[in-house]
């Protein structure tokens, strides 16, 4: 059995994963948002030290999932390197680990604003957009309600006061119709859900699903924003 939240969008079967990733099973794809390969290399060239370790984090949690599920397509929907420079600054351990996942699989880089090229020479494809099962993958939303629509680029977060006190997640968000995804990479942050950035991108309020050791399902009307 798949582990994660069935769920119906514009009319595709599709499984929200605890890892952030969407599973379309009929496609036997994988759809995942925002890695951001080589975000410490980045800052480090800043001053900014941290941790040299975010791609093959993100390598291994996206492995895992391909293993989990026999996944024979993934499509990373932009901002899968966190610049263009990103592609020199892999480490070569890690562009094999690449390489050998676009010889795998069928691995599609989508355009993002901060990979505007795609993959470079990492192997895979590189395109605007991709779609299957009556979606549309792309990187940035539609400024207005769309229908079938799966983005990233926003890296959405809700913040929840619960029993426990308050929790603040990465989510899916949807109304059914349109679905914005987490963001996948080992150190990219979240934009809360109740940030203007969202306002008109949903025909009717959202919910979000946060990520956990399973997905809780929150409506919009219970989070509030960050203060």
């Amino acid at each position: 059995m798949t582990v994660g939240q069935v769920f119906q969008l514009a009319g595709a079967e599709v499984v929200l994963r605890p890892s952030g990733a969407l599973w379309l099973s009929a496609a036997r794809t994988l759809v995942v948002a925002d890695l951001h390969f080589e975000k410490g290399s980045a800052y480090a060239a800043r001053g900014q030290l941290l941790p040299p370790y975010d791609t093959g984090e993100t390598l291994d949690r996206l492995t895992r999932e391909i293993d989990a599920l026999s996944a024979e397509t993934v499509v990373m929907l932009g901002d899968t390197l966190h610049d263009m420079g990103a592609v020199e600054r892999v480490a070569p351990s890690e562009r094999d680990r690449i390489n050998a996942l676009a010889n795998r699989l069928r691995l599609i880089w989508i355009c993002g604003n901060h990979d505007p090229d795609g993959a470079g020479d990492l192997g895979g494809e590189t395109a605007a957009t991709h779609e299957t099962e009556g979606l549309i993958l792309r990187h940035d939303p539609s400024p207005e309600p769309m229908m079938g629509e799966v983005a990233g680029h926003l890296h959405p977060c809700a913040r929840l006061h619960g029993r426990a006190g308050v929790v603040r997640r990465r989510c899916f968000v949807s109304d059914g119709r349109r679905m914005i995804l987490p963001a996948f990479g080992a150190y990219t942050g979240g934009l809360n859900l109740r940030d203007s950035a969202f306002d008109g991108l949903f025909a009717a309020p959202p919910v979000a699903f946060l990520l956990g050791q399973k997905i809780t399902p929150v409506a919009y009307a219970r989070l509030s924003p960050d203060r």
